[in-house]
């Protein structure tokens, strides 16, 4: 299956004032997103820097196609509420796969 790097910004309902894990919805946005790993869509993804700094993360997703990337990301509780959005969906071609993926906290 395909698979493409996608980034999530912040959405117009994002609270400027309140961390990441402290925005309305957390847990039921974490709970939609650890079912996209336990179902293999997500590959791996988490915060990243970005010289835009409304992104919020970066993941490796597999889907059908671009489309199926949306209509996935149509679910989160986050994005339902716009707190989060999608940002861009970019086909990747992956030729190296770690078999640990580790980073800051991880």
């Amino acid at each position: 299956m395909p698979v493409f790097a996608v980034r999530t910004m912040q959405g117009p309902a994002w609270d400027d004032n309140r961390g990441i894990r402290d925005q309305a919805l957390w847990a039921e946005h974490a709970r939609f997103a650890d079912g996209l790993v336990d179902d293999g869509r997500i590959l791996l993804g988490g915060p990243i820097e970005d010289p835009d700094p409304r992104v919020v993360a970066l993941m490796a997703m597999q889907a059908p196609d671009a489309a199926g990337v949306q209509d996935t990301f149509s679910e989160d509780p986050w994005v339902r509420a716009g707190i989060l959005a999608v940002k861009d969906v970019r086909p990747w071609s992956i030729w190296l796969r770690p078999t640990i993926v580790t980073g800051p906290g991880g």
